[in-house]
């Protein structure tokens, strides 16, 4: 029988990324990518009651560098496992637990602060309507200007969404959403820019993740490389939680070696 918790965090840490083998043994100052990443979880998990974080992997190294992380339960999966999301759904299995809400926390994303994942989590367990959750943080001008520089060079690293009134996702994109007509006079008027950067952190119903991940790899999924879309073209509630990093600003994650660079940068100011 499956033992009941109230949440899990798993964090999918694939060794062979196509654009950054090895990525969560990256160094980041002292502590590898995935060190980093499992103090943010347990960090969010002291005030989330009956909480399990888990690291789910495909490759011996990353296993046995988990199993040296106090607190964190690694899980071998399957080397073929589609997506993040299909191998957080297979680690769950085969440590035969039924947590209410389960949080995808992305092992690329090493500076997510511990809060967001605490919001999610909460805002999952109080209103269960929702199928995910997810948090944005709104661009000010100066935060805008220096993500389109970044998009010139690695243009498939961060990503953007765009919410309606009741905080529900419309769409993600790779593409800086939406385009903005009479920004000159905007600027004048407002300190934000109407752009939310989504933040890679996901959280799930546990039957919503069942069924997204039956579900097929959706066109626009492809198209973007972005697997939230699969639950929007399917029908899906998702709800856009607004968060703020306070005075470090966004920290983006962690797709390609030049990423690492600017994350190592991040890191030296926030000490």
């Amino acid at each position: 029988m499956a033992m009941i918790i109230d949440v899990v965090i798993v964090i999918p840490a694939r060794f062979a990324s196509s654009r950054f083998p090895g990525k969560p043994l990256a160094k980041i100052g002292p502590y590898t990518m995935l060190e980093h990443t499992c103090q943010t979880a347990l960090g969010a998990a002291k005030g989330l009651g009956d909480v399990a974080v888990i690291v789910a992997t495909e490759d011996q190294r990353i296993f046995e560098h988990a199993q040296g992380i106090s607190g964190v339960i690694p899980v071998m999966t399957s080397d073929s496992c589609p997506t993040g999301s299909d191998r957080v759904l297979a680690a769950i299995d085969a440590l035969q637990i039924q947590p209410k809400v389960v949080i995808n926390l992305q092992g690329d994303a090493p500076f997510t602060p511990s809060h967001f994942i605490a919001q999610i989590a909460q805002v999952l367990l109080d209103y269960p309507e929702y199928s995910a959750a997810t948090p944005a943080v709104q661009l000010t001008w100066e935060e805008l200007d220096n993500f389109r520089k970044s998009k010139k060079t690695t243009p498939f690293s961060g990503t953007t969404v765009v919410i309606d009134s009741q905080q529900k996702a419309l769409w993600f994109s790779k593409n800086i959403l939406p385009a903005i007509r009479g920004e000159e006079k905007l600027r004048l008027k407002e300190s934000y820019s109407p752009v939310y950067q989504h933040i890679g952190l996901y959280g799930f119903q546990l039957q919503a993740l069942r069924k997204f991940v039956a579900l097929p790899e959706s066109c626009y999924e492809k198209l973007e490389g972005l697997e939230q879309l699969r639950l929007l073209e399917n029908g899906f509630s998702i709800r856009v939680e607004k968060v703020s990093y306070g005075k470090h600003g966004p920290i983006p994650g962690v797709d390609t070696p030049q990423d690492l660079k600017r994350a190592e940068a991040l890191w030296m100011k926030m000490q």
